[in-house]
């Protein structure tokens, strides 16, 4: 383990580079270097706080890089050492890239590789990371966020002796249902929403199939000379699943067109910001092991893509509204994104992969004695509320809070509020 330490406004961290196996199962073969930061309070330093994982969300973003104790890292610090993990794939852990890819070897061994990187490898990391930071005895609380909640089942169900206790915001996945499953019920979701933002702003319906039908007539270039074609713009629909994500469509809107003097045209600010927006340069994980993070024995098979079927209202034809798109990860990204276009192949061959381990012990989390607090948002885009409170019944010693009050983004729009009530919550009834 490598160590480094510094200093920032109301924090002192310290930082970890640990060498870990790619397969757990297999701790003489190859490996991987796992980073992770530890946060402390400058005025604790010296004092044996009990520690807090942060699991973020994704899968393929990294830890958050706080400057100032600040949200819920501010809330966390009163108590506990933070530790910020980079998941294996992201930030400063093995950071797969496009750049990265080409020294994996063909489609195939890339694909070997690339399914090494769900939640449980990423719960046998944290295990391996707790036992070197805190000693086999020590168990840490953890905290996860989204994708890092998917994750937090996954240690309930694997190593449950290493938690104290676990704290769950827009996370609770499905412990049984497949990709066809969650993603009928994400559509469904997606379609209330976008009728949610046409309500909020009745004229920007017409203003973005404006947009759609400009991109379909014209050939318009993205900074890096792809084109900008209306599946990328129906790609902004991320936006809706947050609390301030209807603004930032809205005022992104503003300003799609300029007059000139020979028409109408899109406006180069407008073309610009949507492209830095996207691109999965930093990110290519999302894209390749979104489906995979919900396959339990059995192969997803673009289930977004094949279940659009059942969402005749997104697919763009002029003449009618343009309906944006959310957390769907569809086979033209692959060739439409130039950040994902060598994963291509590999991608393919991970859609199809039939032997994916089981994730999930039902079994065992419906034993389970670790205090489980967790928030569930009634109108999360990105995580069923439905499937949500049925995983909630199936998991013992576990509290839920259910609440309209935030977006899947509750943890980043008012993080001390709702880490102060998860605490309390896994502490005593509320």
């Amino acid at each position: 383990m490598v160590t480094d330490t510094f200093a920032m406004p109301g924090l002192h961290a310290t930082d970890h580079l640990f060498e870990l196996p790619l397969d757990h199962a297999r701790p003489d073969g190859r490996t991987v270097s796992v980073f992770a930061r530890e946060l402390i309070a400058p005025e604790k330093r010296g004092q044996d706080l009990p520690m807090l994982l942060f699991l973020q969300g994704g899968p393929g973003s990294e830890a958050p890089r706080p400057d100032a104790a600040s949200g819920w890292v501010k809330r966390a610090l009163e108590e506990f050492r933070v530790l910020l993990l980079d998941q294996r794939g992201t930030g400063r852990s093995a950071p797969i890239t496009a750049q990265t890819l080409t020294e994996l070897g063909g489609p195939a061994e890339q694909a070997g590789y690339l399914a090494h990187f769900r939640a449980d490898a990423i719960v046998e990391d944290a295990e391996a990371i707790r036992r070197e930071l805190l000693g086999s005895d020590r168990p840490w609380s953890v905290l996860g966020q989204s994708f890092g909640g998917f994750c937090t089942l996954r240690y309930l169900s694997a190593a449950p002796q290493g938690l104290e206790r676990a704290l769950i915001t827009g996370g609770l996945a499905s412990l049984e249902r497949p990709a066809e499953d969650v993603y009928r019920a994400t559509y469904r979701r997606l379609r209330a929403r976008n009728d949610a933002y046409d309500a909020r702003y009745p004229r920007d319906a017409a203003g973005w199939q404006e947009v759609a039908e400009y991109l379909v007539a014209h050939d318009v270039r993205f900074p890096d000379g792809e084109r900008f074609t209306v599946e990328r713009l129906q790609f902004l629909g991320m936006d809706l699943g947050r609390s301030d994500g209807f603004e930032a469509l809205h005022y992104l809107l503003e300003k799609a067109f300029v007059t000139l003097r020979n028409g109408r045209r899109l406006a180069e600010p407008f073309v610009h910001e949507v492209y830095r927006r996207q691109g999965f340069v930093d990110n290519p994980l999302f894209a390749v092991i979104h489906e995979a993070v919900y396959a339990q024995g059995s192969a997803t098979r673009w289930a977004a893509q094949r279940l659009l079927a059942e969402a005749p209202e997104i697919p763009f034809h002029p003449g009618r509204p343009l309906r944006f798109t959310g957390e769907m990860i569809y086979p033209w990204m692959f060739e439409q994104y130039p950040a994902l276009r060598p994963f291509a192949e590999a991608a393919a061959l991970l859609a199809a992969k039939e032997d994916w381990p089981r994730l999930y012990d039902s079994a065992r989390l419906a034993a389970n004695e670790v205090p489980v607090a967790a928030l569930a948002y009634l109108d999360d885009m990105y995580v069923d509320y439905d499937y949500s409170r049925e995983t909630a019944g199936k998991i013992g010693n576990l509290r839920l809070w259910s609440t309209d009050a935030y977006q899947h983004n509750g943890l980043r729009a008012e993080g001390e509020r709702i880490l102060d009530r998860l605490l309390a919550m896994s502490r005593g009834p509320q």
